[in-house]
């Protein structure tokens, strides 16, 4: 295992905050994902939610890593009272005041790369804020039908071929990290600019 004192990479997982519809191998999954985050000597970044990112941040933390949230909150009381969100399995949090939108934006931003695992609309957002900005992305394949709804967005926003070299699409949580991995690195060394569209 490499030395997790100096963490190299910042990685953001994306995903439902509610997660009936992700079936009952989503929190299993989760937790390896976010197990395997600190397995490849990278800090967990979420939302600092529930449902999907929470299970991940759960893996990171048994595993002895680091993890970032980005609140949609002002502050902890709004936090947790009005948002209802947790504060536990967190070595920070960041109260952005930004509501879910605005959140996104941020949590995506200051990533190296995003995992999208089960998710809905808000999932959705974070791709796409990650597919703007040319950010490596993982899809972590399922039970669920997040991966097949990306698919088809991806084949349908004629920009396909931007970008199809910075996805990938895994169902192992290990694989998949392998993979993402090598795409950060290999864009870090890429004179090609990650800035935003303007």
């Amino acid at each position: 295992m490499e030395d997790l004192t100096h963490p190299k990479y910042k990685i953001c997982v994306s995903g439902a905050a509610e997660t009936d519809h992700c079936g009952e191998a989503s929190l299993a999954a989760a937790e390896e994902l976010g197990r395997e985050i600190v397995r490849h000597n990278a800090v967990l970044i979420d939302g600092a939610t529930t449902g999907f990112p929470y299970w991940a941040a759960k893996g990171a933390k048994e595993e002895g890593g680091i993890v970032v949230g980005f609140s949609p909150a002002a502050g902890e009381k709004e936090h947790v009272e009005f948002y209802k969100l947790p504060t536990d399995y967190h070595d920070l949090i960041i109260y952005t005041g930004f509501a879910y939108s605005g959140r996104n934006l941020i949590l995506t931003r200051a990533s190296d790369a995003v995992i999208v695992g089960c998710g809905r609309m808000g999932t959705i957002n974070e791709f796409t804020v990650a597919f703007e900005d040319k950010k490596p992305i993982g899809v972590l394949e399922g039970e669920w039908e997040t991966d097949e709804v990306l698919t088809t967005l991806i084949e349908k926003s004629h920009r396909a071929e931007e970008i199809k070299d910075r996805i990938v699409f895994e169902s192992e949580p290990k694989i998949l990290l392998d993979k993402l991995i090598e795409l950060i690195e290999k864009y870090k060394q890429s004179n090609e600019a990650m800035s935003p569209r303007v």
